[in-house]
């Protein structure tokens, strides 16, 4: 159940807008293995003059960050499947494989409060006892 933000520096039609939201999620899904039906992704449109960026950039009103907030554990050939999915979907929006970046940020479980305010490592026998 990771939590995602995407954002991007200028509004697309909604359909797009949509779409860059499932190839996020749909990465999570291939990579992490996220249950499709668990869907946590927003997407946060900055102004431009809010959104700095490399200047070498060839697009950049096309610039990306993803930040992904997940539980700690997973291998870092599975965290490079994810990324490589991440720029690889994105690309079928028309977003440039070096216009994305990609933030990984991992926590205990201790760190994540579920089903109404309890720590995730309480209710979630997976993750009980592991860091």
């Amino acid at each position: 159940m990771p939590s995602t933000v995407v954002e991007i520096r200028r509004s697309y039609p909604q359909a797009e807008e949509v779409a860059i939201i499932d190839a996020v999620h749909d990465a999570l899904v291939a990579a992490f293995g996220v249950p499709a039906a668990d869907k946590r992704v927003r997407l946060l449109v900055h102004e431009p003059h809010r959104f700095a960026c490399p200047e070498s950039l060839a697009r950049p009103e096309l610039a990306t960050i993803v930040t992904v907030d997940a539980v700690t554990g997973r291998p870092i050939e599975t965290k490079r499947h994810f990324y490589r999915e991440v720029v690889e979907r994105l690309a079928v929006c028309g977003i440039p494989a070096d216009h994305v970046t990609i933030l990984l940020r991992e926590g205990g479980p201790d760190n994540w409060g579920v089903r109404g305010g309890q720590a995730m490592c309480d209710v979630d026998p997976r993750f009980a006892g592991k860091y």
